[in-house]
């Protein structure tokens, strides 16, 4: 299978494995400057919307990319041709930095509303309301400091108290990195089932065939039910896989049309 390696493919294999070792065993420092962050923080970089795609959490999470870019790239390298198979994985990764960017401008505005309308009206309530839809930020003694702010709703030591955890959970919240090549792997995925939709791909878990077409659906349905369910435990990009979903599919229209428009 290495054998059938095409050049590309087997370059992005061989940097993203070089640097995540380099990042984990060496420079570890380079997680925190590359990967991606909220554009309004003071760790942002405009780079990272390239470097974060080659920066991995952990072994599994660069196991799970390259293995799918192993699987499916060569087969679009030899159809696409080397500059075009570049351009994907490139444009995905960076398109679907891009959108992640704008979805998470749009959490962090619903994040300082909640805020605002604490500074303006500071409420037990409306304190407990941000505590219940961000818990897993807190500390848990918070519930706590929730009980005896509802118990006196005039002090003004716990109303500033209050203030300044919901201060140090949106600085959290818009400090949390991004890092990995999924939106780069689910453009390469769902160009795959584009331009091979009807091959048959046998799974491990379960072990059937199913064709290309029926899994990148399925793996599409999974990542939009994730978005809507917007589980705030759930540390996985899913609007980022879906991003890429989407920068792919647009990318290779774009290439159908433009090759259509030469007969």
């Amino acid at each position: 299978m290495f054998r059938n390696l095409t050049p590309v493919v087997k370059n992005l294999l061989l940097i993203t494995v070089l640097i995540y070792f380099v990042s984990a065993m060496i420079m570890p420092q380079l997680k925190a400057i590359g990967a991606l962050y909220y554009i309004h923080s003071s760790k942002f970089l405009p780079f990272q919307f390239l470097t974060y795609m080659f920066l991995h959490a952990d072994g599994w999470h660069l196991f799970s990319n390259m293995f799918g870019l192993f699987i499916f790239g060569p087969l679009l390298e030899q159809y696409l041709g080397p500059k075009k198979i570049l351009t994907l994985w490139l444009v995905c990764g960076v398109g679907s930095g891009l959108l992640y960017s704008g979805y998470t401008a749009y959490k962090m505005h619903a994040f300082d509303q909640k805020i605002e309308a604490f500074e303006n009206d500071p409420t037990p309530e409306r304190f407990n309301d941000f505590v219940k839809d961000n818990r897993h930020l807190f500390r848990p003694g918070v519930f706590d400091f929730v009980d005896n702010f509802s118990k006196n709703p005039d002090n003004k030591e716990l109303k500033q108290r209050a203030r300044e955890n919901m201060s140090q959970v949106r600085n959290i919240q818009a400090n949390i990195p991004m890092v990995g090549a999924s939106g780069a792997l689910f453009g390469v995925l769902i160009a795959f089932a584009m331009l091979f939709p009807n091959t048959q791909l046998f799974l491990l878990f379960p072990p059937i065939p199913v064709k290309a077409k029926y899994l990148v659906l399925v793996y599409g349905l999974y990542t939009i039910y994730n978005v809507i369910n917007n589980n705030p435990l759930d540390n996985v990009a899913h609007f980022a896989h879906l991003s890429g979903l989407v920068v792919g599919a647009i990318l290779v229209t774009y290439w159908r049309k433009k090759r259509d428009s030469f007969y």
